[in-house]
């Protein structure tokens, strides 16, 4: 099957590139996830829809199946309807938060060992339903929410969905490695229901319920900035769930890592940045860099390597091979070796440089040399 369909930003395009024969309403999606969101001449995300509506229902459940995989991950799905209604799938990209809003008819969706070896895994999902409730089972942990609620899934693990009526959904798909909290923390949450009036809940969906309202009038700056605030609220809300949650830094403290963080994305492209360049740049120890960095759960040189990735990435999506090629972009951003960035990548985004680029760009890909 052509990796290149079904896409498009459009209805008919999605469409003209169906499969068209009927399927098995309980096959396993077989394509790796794609993680959409292609990118203009300036990098901003473009959005990417997936429609069943003008396919006829016997071609519905094959289409459905490997757009929910390129959508999100690859997961074996049985639909409940005997003739499958219409299932719309529309995602945007803001930084490293995929926003998806999913409209479809009953199901059940299961994250399998077998499906987890197809591909997928560090993906860390938020489902907030706006209409009709849902069943999230993970880790012997049960949680039903409806409207206003949400819970969360991780895709390295097994896990199932049981969507019984005929729902809409907005989901919030990130990197595991962009959560920066411990995996106890993340597990104690994983299928628990967030209802708002409980803690910070109801800030936390308000801000992300906003977030996906407001994300196509967005610049791409302005999206990645907002997108980042996103990822620290779930993580101050995971922590303060599992009970970790630990005073901040104070005032004096934050504005000193702001600033080193300034210093450190700006030479980004210097493959000798250190701890200790940072540290001697910015007036402080070595020793005090990296307390400041561990008050973030994370340190110096994964802040940094993380920081070079999502440059990486961006740079990848919107500079096609014929001007760029993926080891220029790596050591643009820092990366001395190529077999060691295409490792680290892959690690963070789930796919290879040249995967995560073609997919982005929405192209059969060019050959480059690395």
């Amino acid at each position: 099957m052509d990796r290149g369909a079904p896409r498009g930003s459009t209805h008919a395009r999605g469409i003209l590139r169906s499969l068209g024969r009927s399927g098995d309403a309980d096959r396993t999606a077989r394509l790796a996830p794609d993680n959409p969101g292609t990118a203009d001449g300036e990098g901003s995300p473009v959005p990417i829809t997936y429609s069943t509506e003008l396919l006829s229902p016997a071609e519905r459940a094959e289409f459905w199946h490997d757009a929910v995989a390129r959508t999100f991950i690859p997961m074996e799905i049985r639909l409940l309807e005997p003739k499958p209604g219409t299932g719309v799938l529309s995602s945007d990209r803001l930084g490293t938060v995929q926003i998806t809003r999913v409209t479809a008819g009953p199901q059940v969706t299961s994250r399998t060992r077998r499906t987890i070896a197809a591909g997928g895994e560090g993906w860390i999902t938020i489902a907030m339903p706006t209409q009709g409730h849902g069943r999230l089972t993970q880790d012997g942990k049960e949680a039903v929410v409806g409207p206003g609620e949400f819970t969360m899934c991780y895709s390295s693990r097994p896990f199932t969905k049981e969507l019984p009526v005929p729902y809409d959904f907005t989901a919030y798909h990130l990197p595991r490695s962009a959560l920066h909290v411990h995996d106890d923390d993340l597990q104690a949450v994983v299928a628990t229901p967030f209802t708002p009036g409980s803690g910070s809940v109801g800030l936390v969906t308000s801000y992300l319920h906003k977030l996906a309202h407001g994300a196509a009038e967005l610049d791409p700056y302005t999206a990645g900035r907002l997108a980042e605030t996103a990822v620290d609220l779930l993580a101050l809300l995971i922590q303060e769930r599992s009970g970790s949650l630990r005073p901040s830094a104070p005032a004096s403290a934050r504005a000193m890592i702001a600033r080193i963080k300034d210093y450190a994305i700006r030479h980004l492209g210097d493959p000798a940045l250190s701890p200790e360049q940072i540290a001697a740049a910015n007036h402080v120890s070595v020793r005090y860099l990296h307390k400041l960095f561990q008050s973030e759960e994370t340190t110096v040189a994964r802040w940094i390597q993380r920081r070079r990735l999502e440059m990486c990435a961006r740079e990848l999506a919107r500079r096609p091979a014929a001007v760029a090629t993926v080891s220029s972009v790596a050591q643009r951003w820092g990366f001395v070796s190529p077999a060691h960035f295409s490792r680290v990548f892959r690690a963070a985004y789930g796919v290879a440089p040249r995967d995560w680029r073609v997919a982005q760009l929405g192209t059969t890909g060019i050959a480059e040399a690395s």
